[in-house]
């Protein structure tokens, strides 16, 4: 699964992180639903840490369709409300 961080770069991330990510993705959703501020947060920065630690990162000439995208490190918790619905970034 090749995953983008906004603003960052690409990764290369193996298949059994593709489905650890999934699962952040579906509790960031939870977080987001149920108003659940500090939760998101935490939740939404192992996700961003999981792609940069067990993502291997693309090289700056290595053009690859990104399967995900995950918004920027910094955003909000207004802004995740926008993003983290239904399905979430990774659709089941």
């Amino acid at each position: 699964m090749i995953v983008r961080i906004s603003t960052e770069d690409q990764y290369r991330l193996p298949d059994d992180d593709a489905a650890r990510l999934n699962e952040l993705d579906n509790d960031a959703v939870a977080a987001v639903e149920a108003g659940d501020e500090d939760r998101f947060h935490e939740v939404f920065e192992e996700m961003i840490a999981l792609v940069r630690r067990d993502g291997h990162r693309l090289e700056d000439n290595e053009l690859e369709e990104s399967d995900v995208i995950l918004p920027p490190p910094d955003l909000s918790f207004t802004e995740a409300a926008h993003e983290f619905t239904g399905d979430g970034l990774i659709p089941d």
